[in-house]
């Protein structure tokens, strides 16, 4: 895997852990296994305790789909009032955008996470575990509690959030691999990535079988997938009473935040692992087979001929359709233990509910058959999961907004004093033109959001959904400027 150097950004203010004691909770249905007293899933110290999820979400009819909001929320299982965080900085915005800048100046090679077995779905580091034939290693059913006296905070998370999150097992004639996914609706909707379900594009047509934490195997069939945002939903062949997951808003999380990671990473199905979240406006840029063809409509980054600084290792060489394209996405970056395998799974915040799905991680080298966790790992925000996920659902496919501006990192122009995007070209009638941006204008903030270069700017846009409206800030002759604009659609 070949190395590439990722510039510096600018990270969230930290917070601290809360430290009151452990109050109780009820006991999730079949959820613990234990050889004490019952009763240990407890949640984490000092939380508010949440009302029950709302009734499962049953798809709308068709055509009642509404892109208008940038991350417009779907009506998945969610608190009924927005999340509290105890130690956000006196007079900040609770509502902090995610997904601008890029991973600190360290030379990294990484892999998407979509663990795999076999011609296609091999990626750093696995072939130590995996046979030639596609098997699922087997879990615990459970989350397992010995020691009643002694039940931790990670506990009461797991009990929670092991029966939303499912293990995928992908296979074609050219191969297969294994991933995770979380649950979305009882009745067997469950999100996870694009590259787990087609090999990272190696086919568009993979049988799909899944395992729930509980040991029940269902057939499954793919109702849509994103491929400019590595997103996909599945759908369970006679499933019924599942567990869903409980969405967080991702756009209220704060550097140092609690996060759980639960997956099937090497195909270890249930396995928990803990961090916090690293960073926030962060944004990375993928080597993807499943990408869409570079589109002329589309300019807002220039690209690097398909080879971004993360893509998958096939080992002997990439076999999962040949990335020939890239995606840029908005991540938030934790240090959870994330693996090959963990690919779509749950990253979920201290009171249990989804922050994020995990899409791919960083390694140490690229040849080394390093591609383990160190520390560095990337989730798509829940938010942008929640509206693409829903669109799909309804319609079978996601909008991404366009803003249409061919854009260059601002540092590398001669005489530029600022980063951002430097802005090369409008496109005649886009949205970019349309709101008044012009040639040599550097765009700093998209919707609130720092930008540091062109793919964050990439990011941010293809994270909006098609025709809504959108904040961008700007600087023309030393001056900083503010215009909405009305983004058009990326051609699927």
């Amino acid at each position: 895997m070949a190395d590439a150097v990722i510039p510096s950004s600018t990270e969230s203010a930290q917070a601290t852990e809360p430290t009151e004691p452990l109050p109780p909770a009820p006991a999730a249905p079949s959820a613990v296994a234990s050889t004490a007293t019952p009763a240990t899933n407890a949640p984490h110290a000092g939380a508010t305790p949440s009302a029950a999820p709302s009734p499962a979400w049953a798809p709308p009819a068709a055509g009642t789909h509404h892109p208008q909001s940038p991350y417009a929320q779907a009506p998945f299982a969610t608190s009924p009032t927005p999340p509290q965080y105890a130690f956000a900085p006196a007079g900040s915005s609770p509502r902090a955008k995610l997904g601008a800048g890029k991973v600190a100046g360290i030379i990294v090679a990484a892999a998407l996470v979509g663990g795999a077995a076999g011609l296609g779905g091999a990626y750093a580091g696995v072939a130590l575990f995996a046979p030639e034939t596609v098997t699922t290693a087997s879990g615990p059913a459970s989350v397992t509690v010995n020691d009643t006296s002694s039940v931790t905070q990670t506990t009461g998370i797991a009990t929670k959030v092991l029966p939303s999150v499912v293990t995928i097992e992908a296979t074609s004639s050219s191969g297969g691999g294994t991933g995770s996914g979380v649950v979305l609706t009882s009745d067997g909707y469950v999100v996870t990535n694009t590259h787990v379900v087609t090999l990272d594009g190696a086919t568009a047509d993979a049988r799909v079988r899944v395992s729930t934490s509980d040991g029940r195997v269902y057939d499954a069939e793919i109702v849509g997938t994103d491929p400019t945002y590595d997103l996909a939903v599945i759908k369970l062949i006679g499933a019924e009473d599942l567990t869903p997951i409980e969405f967080a808003d991702s756009a209220a999380l704060n550097v140092g935040d609690q996060t759980v990671a639960v997956g099937a990473p090497l195909g270890l199905a249930n396995t928990v692992t803990t961090g916090i979240v690293s960073a926030l406006n962060r944004s990375i840029e993928i080597s993807s087979a499943a990408a869409p063809d570079a589109d002329e409509t589309a300019p807002e980054s220039e690209g690097n001929g398909g080879e971004g600084p993360f893509y998958f290792d096939f080992g002997q060489g990439r076999q999962g359709g040949g990335a020939t394209e890239t995606i840029k996405i908005a991540v938030i970056q934790t240090d959870a233990a994330i693996n090959p395998g963990n690919s779509g799974g749950a990253l979920v915040d201290s009171d249990g509910r989804l922050i994020g799905i995990n899409v791919a991680i960083a390694s140490a080298g690229g040849s080394s058959g390093q591609a383990g966790s160190i520390g560095v790992g990337f989730a798509i925000p829940s938010n942008v999961v929640e509206r693409v996920a829903q669109e799909i659902i309804e319609t079978g496919a996601a909008t991404h907004g366009l803003l249409g501006a061919t854009v260059q990192d601002a540092a590398m122009i001669d005489g530029s004093t600022i980063t951002g995007a430097y802005v090369a070209e409008v496109t005649g009638g886009g949205a970019a033109q349309l709101g008044g941006l012009q040639a040599g204008d550097i765009v700093t903030a998209f919707n609130g959001v720092p930008i540091s270069d062109a793919t964050d700017l990439t990011a941010q846009v293809r994270a909006a959904a098609a025709g809504s409206e959108a904040t961008v800030t700007f600087v023309r002759d030393g001056k900083t400027r503010t215009i909405e604009v009305t983004l058009g659609a990326l051609a699927p």
